[in-house]
């Protein structure tokens, strides 16, 4: 194929869009697929059972779709899904599924992924998620739709960040994330919403005023987090607080961030 470097080591078996371009030095494993209009930079590697989306670029040194770093991983069938229109910048690690996950590790559209930063095995990322350079995603967690990871931030396995939440720099995160919410400091509390990105997505005011009395109301009232939320879900008419009421009473490996 004429978008092919003659350098590029491409196995047997991979699927290349001919609209696809492939650069110098790198290398495509057999089981890769490579959608419309993908383009790989050079010393990218892509292997193991992945698909990578329409009009998705990779840039240089990057590995994508290499075994899961997990000592349970036993050469078991290991995926990599990822969407359309994804930037995954140099030194991008994302790695594929293990059978304690379902075996698949996917990826949505339109993300940004920064220099350096991680996606671990079984991860479910969603749309239009932005990963600041050298963050590790760990195992197991959900990246809901809109949701941008600060720089050298680190968010535990197992973690879930809903809609639209924003980590600052340097956090560790280790419970899950309500919808919109605002985490930092080094040990991730939750100061707050992502007011700023809220109004960026041209939220109506009547709801963000619907959305601070929600947080007001989970920081300070009565009963565990947990019936706060059940009580909000009975008295709010936001469709954003319902999202947060049903992302806080859904099913969950780790407890939450909850409101100083």
């Amino acid at each position: 194929m004429s978008g092919i470097h003659p350098s590029a080591v491409v196995e047997d078996g991979a699927q290349i869009d001919p609209s696809a371009t492939v650069g110098p030095f790198c290398l495509i494993g057999s089981g890769v697929v490579l959608g419309p209009d993908v383009e790989l930079k050079s010393h990218v590697v892509v292997t193991g059972r992945t698909t990578v989306g329409e009009g998705t670029v990779i840039f240089s040194f990057a590995v994508i779709g290499e075994i899961p770093q997990d000592l349970k991983f036993k050469g078991e069938t290991s995926a990599l899904e990822i969407g359309k229109r994804n930037r995954i910048r140099e030194h991008v690690t994302m790695n594929g599924g293990t059978e304690g996950g379902g075996g698949v590790t996917r990826v949505g559209d339109d993300g940004l992924f920064m220099a350096g930063c991680h996606i671990a095995h079984d991860a479910r990322v969603g749309n239009r998620v932005i990963v600041v350079n050298s963050a590790a995603v760990a195992g197991h967690c959900v990246l809901e739709d809109d949701v941008i990871i600060g720089g050298l931030s680190g968010i535990h396995q197992f973690v879930r960040i809903g809609q639209g939440a924003i980590i600052g720099a340097v956090t560790m995160v280790t419970n899950d994330v309500i919808p919109y919410g605002l985490v930092q400091a080094p040990r991730g509390d939750l100061d707050g919403l992502n007011l700023v990105g809220l109004k960026r997505r041209g939220v109506k005011r009547a709801d963000i005023t619907a959305l601070r009395a929600a947080f007001q109301m989970l920081a300070q009232g009565e009963g565990t987090f947990h019936d706060r939320a059940e009580r909000l879900g009975t008295e709010t008419e936001s469709d954003y607080v319902k999202q947060i009421v049903a992302f806080i009473l859904g099913e969950s490996d780790r407890s939450f961030l909850t409101p100083k």
